[in-house]
């Protein structure tokens, strides 16, 4: 992959090491989680891509950028980050530059802008430019000489990438945005606007200021909400547009791997207790495999099947009740959201499992949809309900790929906190080279695989939304989920503890 500029988005990559891993310290009690995590993804991600002959891994610089100049509110509704990731963060540096990787922060702008500047300087160099991220804004900077790649789902965003995902195409990425609404980073869109009817108009009239020019011939109470909104969108645009033009970054040809430090490397490995590394570093491995961490997964751990399990459905006021006491009151649940999409900016909410224990599960419907099902409780009442433990950051949960429970979750006002653990970061950060989607992590871990996606909908042409799933069938398959994702997580922790002694 000569002639090519490999990307991290660091910034992205610090929150996935953090929720990824446990509580780890080392013996003077300092944080080392995040700091493990990261540095096993970058050495996998450089086993993908061996031959790129440029790289860096860009990061948010502290302070205030000119977005919240322009707009105090944004991203005004996210909660601090983690004093305990705050502290990995100079040391995660640290390990990056003794590992060879050019280390990118510049003040006043995030790291999106760095990121889209010197993919375009890449461009006008004949430079292609592969951008690792799970940062749906970055959509916008996808063209023939630029493309996205999310290591954790395997997913790569060329033009056809970003259509089949959201609907309209790279240079409309934007427009989009402008109508749904960014509620992650606080950016107003057009009230009642979900990613259908902003793909129908740009669809209809090609642009957001063509939407604009004839903002008074849309009907209805979406029609009145986009010309309330009409004001808005100078700023939203320039909020959501990512800066392509910085000046005063790096040349192209400093952004190269360098050799190792291996005294640098040696001193933090023997400070934080990695003792994998450390004996790679000094030449005992032991047979220890490079750049993964050894699991033994050869004889997996009985798990609790759903033939032996109890998975409630949730009809009732008193049952939602019961269940809302049951999740206050133990120290770890685990959740699981069913939408009618894989994508989160196109996901609606139809129901929402929880589990406590092994085989002791729940499923609320909420917004299933077909001849004969069950009356399920009121949509919004149930969210209110749930919000106060959904926003709590002192009640534990462990999700299977949160990031997209928080987006869906974010798009009904939700903001998810308490999240300590995420199966699919842990298992990609503990065996980077296999899969890390539930199905594959149970089968290696619990022994059982679980019931499909395609067995609960189909496939192909015959595939139907979850909406059309039965109420039944769907507390089979959504409890079990949960159920899945608490007993991997017991699976996983005690592995993650005892690799580096921790």
């Amino acid at each position: 992959m000569n002639n090519t500029l490999l990307l991290i988005d660091g910034s992205s990559y610090l929150y996935r090491a953090f929720h990824a891993m446990p509580d780890l310290r080392n013996k003077e009690g300092e944080p080392t989680g995040a700091l493990y995590g990261f540095i096993n993804m970058i050495r996998r991600i450089r086993t993908d891509y061996p031959t790129v002959s440029h790289l860096a891994c860009v990061f948010d610089a502290k302070g205030k950028t000119f977005r919240e100049d322009l707009y105090p509110e944004y991203k005004a509704n996210r909660t601090s980050m983690p004093e305990d990731l705050v502290k990995q963060i100079p040391v995660i540096h640290e390990a990056l530059r003794a590992l060879g990787w050019p280390v990118i922060a510049i003040e006043g702008v995030e790291a999106d802008d760095v990121i889209g500047s010197l993919g375009t300087q890449a461009a006008a160099q004949g430079i292609k430019t592969i951008i690792s991220t799970g940062d749906k804004d970055l959509a916008q900077l996808v063209n023939d000489h630029v493309q996205l790649v999310n290591t954790m789902t395997a997913e790569v965003l060329d033009h056809q990438g970003v259509v089949s995902k959201f609907g309209v195409s790279p240079e409309k990425i934007v427009d989009y945005l402008a109508l749904v609404g960014d509620s992650v980073d606080n950016v107003p869109g057009v009230e009642k606007c979900g990613p259908k009817t902003a793909v129908k108009w740009l669809s209809e009239f090609g642009s957001l200021d063509a939407i604009i020019a004839n903002a008074a011939s849309i009907k209805g109470v979406v029609g009145e909400n986009l010309r309330k909104a009409l004001p808005n969108f100078p700023l939203t645009r320039d909020l959501l547009t990512v800066r392509t033009n910085l000046s005063s970054l790096p040349a192209l040809d400093a952004l190269q791997l360098g050799k190792e430090d291996d005294a640098s490397l040696k001193a933090i490995y023997e400070r934080y207790g990695f003792r994998t590394w450390l004996r790679e570093l000094t030449g005992d491995e032991k047979a220890i495999p490079k750049g993964d961490i050894r699991i033994q997964t050869t004889n997996p751990a009985p798990s609790l099947g759903s033939s032996d399990a109890a998975y409630e459905t949730v009809l009732s006021e008193e049952a939602l009740e019961r269940w809302i006491s049951i999740i206050e009151a133990s120290s770890l649940t685990s959740f699981d959201t069913e939408t009618t999409s894989l994508h989160e900016m196109q996901a609606q909410l139809v129901g929402m499992s929880f589990c406590v224990e092994p085989g002791i599960a729940c499923y609320i419907p909420l917004a299933h949809r077909y001849a004969g099902m069950p009356e399920q409780l009121p949509f919004d009442t149930v969210l209110a309900r749930l919000k106060p433990w959904l926003q709590d950051a002192n009640k534990p949960k462990v999700l299977q790929h949160a990031k997209y429970d928080m987006h869906v979750l974010a798009n009904h006002g939700i903001t998810l906190r308490g999240v300590v653990h995420d199966t699919m970061l842990s298992g990609y950060v503990l065996e980077s080279h296999r899969s890390s989607s539930l199905e594959s992590l149970a089968e290696r871990w619990l022994g059982r695989k679980g019931i499909s996606f395609e067995e609960v909908c189909g496939k192909g042409a015959h595939q139907i939304c979850f909406d059309q799933v039965s109420v039944q069938r769907a507390t089979e398959y959504s409890a079990e989920d949960a159920d899945m994702t608490l007993q991997v997580h017991q699976q996983l922790l005690p592995k993650i503890m005892q690799e580096e002694g921790l």
